[in-house]
């Protein structure tokens, strides 16, 4: 059975392209970033092919934007229109990370979020978590959220460096039968350095 799942995050630059990297080293994944949002000549999908040494399948984004900010705000800017219906899973049959803009309630248009794009495509969950002041409420705000609409999720991914305190929490209060992945901090963002954290990567089931 293939491994499919939509990454997203508790909020922006908590490191969702290198959670990614790793699942899909991970797991031999390819891998899918529907909609880049500015940094056009140094998007996510160019990060994760040189994270990987250009050993990836990448699929072309759907909606490559000019403005770094919110899809629906950088939609506006380019005169374009950002549609569920305008989203289709690669046709691959095999192991398949898909990267999500921002956090989960990133809005693509004025009434639909990034959420409901992980629902269109009906995969489950890994959330991305990182440590920082205010991360614990915005984890929890994440994990309360995701159970109230009745989203699966499979793992929740801890990236970097944590305190035990903030892991204790997190870990106790994480959706009902998700696993928890710990990655350690990169030394370098770069292939080796992604190598080397890769060795002390660890799955859990959390409890």
């Amino acid at each position: 059975m293939s491994r499919r799942y939509f990454v997203t995050g508790i909020g922006t630059s908590v490191g969702k392209t290198i959670a990614c990297a790793a699942l899909v080293k991970l797991w031999d994944a390819a891998y899918w970033k529907p909609i880049q949002s500015g940094d056009l000549e140094s998007s996510d999908s160019m990060m994760m092919s040189s994270l990987l040494n250009n050993q990836v399948l990448i699929y072309p984004e759907r909606y490559k934007l000019n403005t770094a900010a919110s899809p629906h705000y950088s939609a506006e800017i380019d005169e374009v229109s950002i549609e569920l219906n305008d989203f289709k899973l690669p046709e691959d049959n095999g192991n398949l990370i898909v990267e999500g803009a921002g956090g989960m309630f990133v809005p693509i248009n004025d009434k639909e979020f990034i959420i409901d794009l992980a629902e269109h495509f009906d995969l489950p969950i890994i959330l991305v978590c990182s440590d920082y002041l205010g991360s614990i409420n915005h984890s929890l705000l994440s994990f309360h959220s995701l159970e109230e609409r009745g989203v699966a999720v499979d793992y929740i991914f801890l990236n970097g460096s944590f305190k035990e305190s903030t892991k204790r929490i997190l870990i106790k209060n994480k959706p009902k039968g998700s696993k928890v992945i710990e990655f350690p901090e990169l030394e370098d963002i770069s292939s080796n350095g992604l190598e080397k954290a890769m060795k002390n990567l660890k799955i859990h089931d959390g409890n």
